[in-house]
């Protein structure tokens, strides 16, 4: 195991909420080395190209990634973590800081193509494009990027 790599409670926490394999044919290769693979580029920054061959192929990498990111389920498995040490009671929500932020946009961030990103091996694209709590907009400063947190259920609605 590696400097980063999943330990085997963060991999114990993780692997109940992964994708399976229900295509026919070939199955999926180990799920932790691929996110070992892609914490690794996350963390050092290197190229897809160039990452060390014990994650596997530099190609399921980053193909799993990509899916995983247009799919939906690095979101869902973010959601599921964190419902779970919720439940234990692992997160303090007292420290929880509510910050409504606005991000300088470049005149050139409006014009993103119309088509969503295509799936590889997949016939059809993924249903939403954008995170629907970001959006850009014209403020006093000009173009913005406008992020505002989730609203958590039960806990009545952000200020604004």
């Amino acid at each position: 195991m590696g400097r980063g790599d999943l330990t085997g409670e963060e991999w114990a926490r993780l692997k109940p909420h992964l994708p399976r394999s229900w295509q026919r044919g070939g199955r999926w290769g180990s799920h932790r080395e691929i996110i070992n693979g892609i914490l690794y580029r996350n963390r050092t920054g290197v190229p897809w190209r160039d990452l060390p061959t014990r994650f596997g192929k530099w190609k399921t990498v980053y193909e799993r990634h990509r899916r995983w990111s247009a799919d939906g389920t690095w979101d869902r498995l973010f959601a599921a973590v964190l419902t779970d040490a919720d439940e234990e009671g692992r997160i303090d929500w007292s420290m929880v800081s509510v910050d409504s932020t606005s991000s300088r946009a470049h005149q050139h961030a409006a014009g993103a193509r119309k088509k969503p990103p295509r799936l590889p091996g997949k016939r059809h694209t993924p249903r939403r494009q954008h995170r629907p709590d970001e959006e850009l907009g014209r403020s006093r400063g000009g173009l913005t990027c406008k992020s505002t947190p989730p609203v958590r259920e039960g806990a009545g609605h952000w200020p604004c």
